[in-house]
């Protein structure tokens, strides 16, 4: 085995190179987010019968809170389910940050998120046809429903997802930064811990690349509220220990802090529960589809 000594240098090594990258693209999006931040909840918030398709476009790009956003204005009665459930499925957390950072090539990134956003849109449709846009989850012009307490106000947006949006650009940039390469450097530590231990026959045996069961348990790790989940299964994915079927249903799954605010302002837990479990389903069943499909990137 390794000294533990060189496994936390080549961890740490690892880690570092990530650090200017990742520096970069989160100052980029702390700006496009306090730029477009409220335009794109406004968007969302008048698309109507099209939410889900606005909902699944604008989820893909990364911004603090955004899923959170969206459990405030789905309990404020303003978006219907159809659309929760496509920023959920599209929200890519810190996956694209990661990737950017890891400098992934243009043509791979594309098509992961294209993959997260047409999967949002689908089932964001489909549950508007079914469950009826109309008829629990209708637009009110902004406004809560009759009867019911929104909180759908962007303060406590922020607080609820811990954007500290008052704060300008760098400084949460640079927070973003530092928790992300925590997150980072301590997989590769585990990873590599791991391997020094179990050989280099440890990718072989591995659970998270054997059929359905790595789905299953890639999904479970997304529902986590958390980014924590994005930053490993990204991370277990270019380091070659998922397929890409495994790392999207845990990405499918995981929508940041969303459903943790899903829980906190949604009065109806039974709906929440729901709620979960059917994003749960969509990314379990799709990731297993595309590794049967034989898709890659």
């Amino acid at each position: 085995m390794p000294d533990m000594m060189e496994m936390i240098a080549d961890a740490f090594m690892d880690s570092g190179k990530l650090l200017p990258f990742l520096l970069i693209t989160y100052i980029a999006m702390e700006y496009m987010e306090q730029r477009m931040g409220e335009k794109t909840k406004g968007t969302i918030a008048r698309a109507g019968r099209f939410g889900a398709f606005w909902g699944a476009v604008f989820g893909a790009f990364p911004q603090c809170g955004f899923s959170a956003a969206a459990s405030n204005l789905f309990a404020g009665r303003v978006i219907s389910m159809g659309t929760l459930l496509a920023i959920y499925l599209s929200t890519s957390d810190e996956m694209l940050p990661i990737l950017i950072s890891e400098q992934v090539s243009v043509r791979v990134i594309f098509a992961l998120l294209g993959i997260k956003v047409l999967i949002g849109m689908a089932a964001g449709f489909l549950v508007d046809v079914f469950i009826g846009i109309g008829r629990k989850r209708a637009v009110h012009g902004g406004r809560p429903a009759e009867g019911k307490t929104g909180h759908a106000d962007s303060g406590k947006v922020c607080r609820h997802g811990h954007c500290h949006c008052e704060e300008g650009i760098f400084r949460p940039a640079v927070r973003h930064t530092v928790h992300v390469f925590l997150f980072i450097f301590v997989c590769s530590l585990v990873l590599n811990f791991m391997i020094g231990a179990a050989g280099d026959d440890f990718l072989a045996g591995l659970i998270l690349d054997r059929p359905v069961a790595g789905h299953l348990i890639a999904g479970v790790v997304g529902l986590i509220p958390n980014c924590a989940a994005s930053v490993i299964i990204t991370q277990l994915y270019l380091e070659g220990y998922m397929r890409l079927g495994v790392m999207m249903a845990g990405l499918l799954v995981g929508s940041g802090v969303g459903t943790l605010v899903l829980f906190r302002v949604n009065d109806d837990k039974k709906e929440n529960i729901r709620i979960v479990l059917l994003l749960y389903a969509v990314g379990v069943t799709v990731g297993i589809l595309l590794d049967m499909a034989g898709v890659a990137v």
